[in-house]
């Protein structure tokens, strides 16, 4: 057997790992607070490492670290050559440490492996590859101006950056926001979330390796109400980037606004429809697609479209399909190469998404399938299919962030626009026809960031990411219009004294 596929091989890296326990600030590894969190596997409920949590004064000397090198220029003013050879040189020791990354990051979030070594092997790593071939070819721009003058707009790092990002794609997460940063020149101050922080301060390990200066990437492991706010109210932190919850995104502005109006850019949450429309085919792809919409990372994921709009007339097949795809899923050890779907990330997450599933049931929602009881350790919860959903339903509206998925049947388009319109949120949204002239119809009507025409995506390193509405603001990661969160413009105007006297 390729040892790739088999559990116990995962199993002994997850007993061999030597896991980071302490903040990593200005290039090594310091002293934490008193404050000792333990680290929950999801799988089984029980502790399996601690790390050593920041306070205050950690982020002090993090902005100090951060703001001196920048300063210095060392990494902000060098040559882009060097950054991108530095930054293809993490790619490339992302890659050869993936399988102990994605072993710690399934151990820490309850992911499955399988899921982990795709994003840690593949897309992390490119995402730091992409940026770094993006240095040397960002160009500015020259004015039109008369001959006595030559003025050119610029784009120069904006400083310190203070990055949060959440729980449920921690080190992919992680990528998508430190990798266009330090492409353009920042420094980084990154808080993981507290349930998921090891990939991040493994990663510093490697970004000091890769030839990363000291000071310019360091990772701050601690509570939001501690180390979040104290970011957001950082006179010394230049700009933020915030992956989560609307509430927090909320606070980290009210942060800003009480110090230095640094820019923060929000990617928050979201209640992304799945449209089926009357044209499409109930094929094994879309069956596959609509599974994998709600249940990708458990349905822990701000894109998962757990509200599927579907056609009156192809409802009853398109449930007996599901119902029959959701059955094969298999539910169980996270190292176990074959298990599609792992426990959630937490105790309070798997009793918070329970009552969303209690409140379908009282509010009238018919129970397809699901909702046994697993009867094993850690923080499970059978995948569950709902019919019968209606707009006005809690789990219709609220973002649930677990195995769930409701379907509600429409009699005709208008009907499937106006339910998939009805939400405060706008980030993603899915829609199968056959029919071109309908696809660009849903697509420019529907307010939100991505559109997915006959199949489940969020894109790639190459397309933007975000959200309208309370999904987010205005920035974008991904893309290069993720570097716009990082960078300033500055116009030259340069006068020519040619016969002034």
């Amino acid at each position: 057997m390729d040892r790739h596929f088999d559990t116990s091989y995962y199993h002994q890296i997850a007993t061999s790992l030597v896991l980071p326990d302490r903040p990593y600030i200005n290039g090594r590894f310091v002293e934490g607070c008193d404050v000792v969190y333990e680290n929950v596997n999801p799988a089984t409920g029980r502790t399996f490492s601690t790390i050593s949590f920041c306070s205050a004064r950690h982020v002090d000397q993090a902005v100090d670290a951060a703001r001196a090198v920048f300063d210095s220029g060392v990494w902000s003013r060098s040559r882009p050559e060097h950054r991108k050879d530095v930054l293809l040189t993490l790619a490339r020791l992302i890659r050869e440490n993936a399988t102990e990354l994605a072993v710690m990051e399934s151990l820490d979030s309850g992911k499955p492996i399988k899921d982990c070594l795709h994003e840690i092997g593949t897309e992390v790593p490119n995402f730091f590859q992409w940026y770094a071939e993006l240095i040397d070819k960002t160009f500015g721009k020259v004015a039109p101006t008369g001959d006595d003058v030559t003025a050119f707009v610029v784009q120069e790092a904006i400083g310190v950056v203070g990055a949060i990002v959440p729980w449920n794609f921690p080190l992919l997460m992680t990528a998508w926001k430190v990798a266009p940063a330090l492409a353009a020149g920042c420094s980084v101050i990154l808080k993981p979330a507290e349930l998921t922080s090891l990939t991040a301060l493994r990663l510093a390990e490697l970004a000091s390796l890769a030839g990363v200066p000291d000071g310019v990437f360091n990772v701050l492991p601690g509570y939001g109400h501690d180390i979040g706010q104290a970011m957001g109210r950082h006179q010394g932190i230049d700009a933020m980037t915030f992956t989560g919850s609307g509430v927090v995104g909320a606070q980290i502005l009210g942060y800003a606004a009480q110090s230095n109006l640094k820019p923060v850019g929000l990617e928050l949450g979201g209640k992304s429809p799945f449209i089926v429309l009357e044209d499409a085919p109930l094929t094994d792809d879309l069956i596959a697609n609509a599974v994998n919409a709600a249940f990708w990372n458990a349905g822990q994921n701000c894109t998962a479209n757990m509200r599927q709009i579907v056609h009156a007339s192809r409802k009853e097949e398109f449930l007996h399909k599901v119902e029959a795809k959701v059955a094969a899923l298999k539910t169980g050890d996270p190292l176990d190469p074959e298990t599609e779907i792992g426990p959630l990330v937490s105790w309070k997450q798997r009793d918070r998404v329970q009552g969303f599933i209690d409140k379908g049931m009282e509010e009238g929602a018919r129970l397809v399938t699901g909702n046994r009881n697993l009867d094993r350790q850690g923080f499970y919860l059978d995948p569950v299919v709902f019919d019968n959903v209606k707009a006005d339903m809690v789990i219709a509206r609220e973002e649930i962030f677990g195995p769930v998925l409701g379907v509600i049947g429409v009699q005709d388009d208008d009907e499937a626009l106006q339910l998939a319109r009805d939400t405060e949120y706008g980030l993603h949204a899915t829609v199968f026809t056959r029919d071109i002239d309908r696809a660009l119809h849903f697509a420019r009507q529907l307010p939100c960031g991505v559109v997915g025409i006959n199949g489940f995506t969020e894109g790639d390193v190459k397309t933007p990411f975000g959200g309208y509405r309370r999904s987010g603001s205005l920035s974008r990661d991904k893309g290069v219009e993720a570097m716009q969160q990082y960078v300033q413009t500055k116009t030259v105007w340069i006068r020519s004294l040619r016969g002034v006297d």
